[in-house]
């Protein structure tokens, strides 16, 4: 199936290492999936819990669709995900474990329905996130200097 990225969590990666990952089903009302459409999402602050055996996503901001009316629904409000027992009995599991969270990557369409990637990850320390990013600049230099060699 084509797979169309919507929104990603620009910090998922820079505050967590992520270790595993799946596709989840997200439950959205139809002014919500209107505004999805036209690409008013924002997962900056989101992030996933488990609450009586279901898991939700908290803080994922969707805008209210313009043309709507009374139908609108909360912005911010808790969205339930579409995952098997046996998912969720996996993820209580690693949750459990010292360290490590549910953490939204990215919205996407898969056909015509809206999919969550969700990831688990671990926290990552102060000096952890320097590491990336001085790797991350290193990696872009090497890759302007093989650029100029290159010209000459």
């Amino acid at each position: 199936m084509n797979t169309k990225l919507i929104a990603k969590n620009p910090t998922a990666y820079h505050n967590y290492t992520i270790e595993n990952r799946l596709e989840a089903g997200i439950v959205l009302s139809g002014t919500e999936i209107k505004s999805i459409r036209s690409g008013k999402v924002n997962m900056k602050d989101c992030y996933a819990i488990i609450k009586n055996g279901e898991v939700f996503v908290v803080g994922m901001h969707i805008s209210p669709y313009e043309h709507g009316n009374i139908f609108n629904k909360d912005p911010l409000r808790n969205r339930k995900l579409l995952l098997n027992k046996k998912e969720i009995n996996k993820l209580i599991g690693l949750t459990k474990q010292k360290g490590y969270s549910l953490v939204p990557i990215s919205l996407y369409f898969k056909g015509s329905f809206v999919k969550l990637e969700l990831g688990i990850g671990k926290g990552k320390k102060l000096y952890d996130k320097r590491q990336d990013l001085a790797k991350k600049d290193a990696e872009r230099r090497m890759k302007q200097a093989m650029k100029e060699k290159n010209r000459d």
